[in-house]
C-alpha cells in the first residue's frame, strides 16, 4: 500500500516537472514575444510599434495609399530587421568588428548627401526599406556593419565568393543564437537569414548606400 503511494507521488512529481519543459516547446512559451534571440525577447509591441512609426510617416507622405499597398507585411519585415539587426551584431563579435558612433554619422551623412539631403534620404528609407525617420540611424549602423564584417573574413561583397562567405558567418551566428519565433509571424531560416514569411535576400537589404563607406580608421 505505501509502495503504491511512493509510486503515485513520484509519478506526480515526474509530471509537475515535465509540465514547463513542455510549455517551453510549445508556441505559448514565450507569450508577448514576437521571438526569442540568444534568450533575449523582441516583444510583440515592440515590433508593432516599429511598424505603427513607418505608417505614421507614411501617411504624411504624399502617397501613402501607395506606400501602405506596398507594405503589406511591414510587421513581419519590422520583426526580419530586429531579428536580423541581433544576428549581425553577433557575426560582428565573433569576428572583432565594432561600429563607432563617427562612422554611424558618417555614412548617414554620405547617404544624405546621395539623396539629395535629409529629406530625400528619408524619402527613401521609408518608400525603399520601410524605415521610419526614427528608426534610419540604426537601420544605417549595418551599413557600417555589414563591409566591416566581409573586410574582416577577407571576402568581397561585390563578388559571389565574397557574398557566400559573409553569408556563411550570419548562418553560424544566427545558428548561435537558437531563434524561435512566434509560430505568428513564421519561422527563422538560419541558412537564409531570414523569416520564413518574408522573402529579402540580406545583401540587398542592407547595401543601399554601400557605396559611400565610412573613412578608413574612423
Amino acid at each position: 500500500m505505501h509502495r503504491r503511494r511512493r509510486t503515485a507521488l513520484v509519478l506526480s512529481a515526474a509530471t509537475l516537472l515535465a509540465g514547463p519543459l513542455l510549455t517551453a516547446c510549445g508556441s505559448e512559451a514565450h507569450p508577448g514575444a514576437a521571438a526569442v534571440v540568444g534568450g533575449d525577447r523582441i516583444d510583440v509591441a515592440t515590433v508593432q510599434a516599429q511598424a505603427a512609426d513607418v505608417r505614421t510617416a507614411q501617411q504624411s507622405a504624399g502617397q501613402s495609399g501607395e506606400l501602405v499597398k506596398k507594405t503589406g507585411q511591414l510587421n513581419r519585415a519590422k520583426l526580419h530587421g530586429l531579428i536580423f539587426g541581433r544576428v549581425l551584431d553577433r557575426a560582428a563579435k565573433d569576428a572583432g568588428v565594432t561600429v563607432s558612433r563617427k562612422e554611424i554619422q558618417q555614412i548617414h551623412a554620405a547617404a544624405a548627401a546621395q539623396s539629395g539631403g535629409d529629406k530625400g534620404l528619408r524619402t527613401v528609407m521609408l518608400e525603399q526599406r520601410w524605415v521610419a525617420p526614427g528608426q534610419i540611424e540604426d537601420d544605417l549602423r549595418k551599413e557600417v556593419q555589414l563591409p566591416k564584417l566581409a573586410r574582416a573574413l577577407g571576402a568581397d561583397l561585390q563578388t559571389p565568393a565574397g557574398q557566400q562567405a559573409v553569408s556563411e558567418a550570419l548562418t553560424e551566428a544566427s545558428k548561435a543564437l537558437h531563434i524561435d519565433v512566434n509560430p505568428r509571424y513564421g519561422s527563422w531560416d538560419d541558412k537564409k537569414v531570414q523569416l520564413s514569411t518574408y522573402k529579402t535576400a540580406w545583401i540587398k537589404q542592407v547595401t543601399t548606400f554601400q557605396g559611400q563607406e565610412p573613412e578608413a580608421g574612423a
